[in-house]
C-alpha cells in the first residue's frame, strides 16, 4: 500500500467555502481512479482554513498515475492548489514501532 497525507490550508478566509466545495467534487472522482482503496478529506473544526486529505492508493504506481487523472487535472490543481499552501507526507502506518526510531 501508498498511503498520503496531505495537509493544506488556505491562504485566506474568503477561500474556505471554494476548497471544501472542490474537495467534496474530488472524492468520488478519486474514488473512481484504478487503485483508489481510500480517500477522504477532513476539515478542522479548531481552524476551518486547514484541511487534511488522507489517501491509499494500492502502489505508489497508482498514486503516481492519478497526477494525470481529471480530479488532479481538472480540479485540485486549477481550484485549489492556487488558494491553498500544503504539505506532502507519505506515511506508513504506525505499527509497534515508528519507522525511523531504534529501541
Amino acid at each position: 500500500m501508498f498511503d498520503l497525507i496531505v495537509i493544506i490550508r488556505t491562504t485566506g478566509p474568503g477561500n474556505i467555502a471554494a476548497v471544501a466545495e472542490a474537495l467534496d467534487r474530488m472524492r468520488p472522482m478519486c474514488l473512481a481512479e484504478d487503485g483508489c482503496v481510500a480517500w477522504e478529506a477532513y476539515q478542522s473544526q479548531a481552524d476551518p482554513r486547514q484541511f487534511v486529505l488522507v489517501e491509499r492508493w494500492l502502489t505508489r504506481a497508482h498514486w503516481e498515475a492519478h497526477g494525470e487523472g481529471p480530479a488532479i487535472q481538472d480540479v485540485y490543481l486549477t481550484e485549489i492548489l492556487p488558494r491553498v499552501e500544503r504539505e506532502v507526507h507519505p506515511s506508513v502506518p504506525v505499527q509497534s514501532q515508528p519507522v525511523g526510531v531504534s529501541a
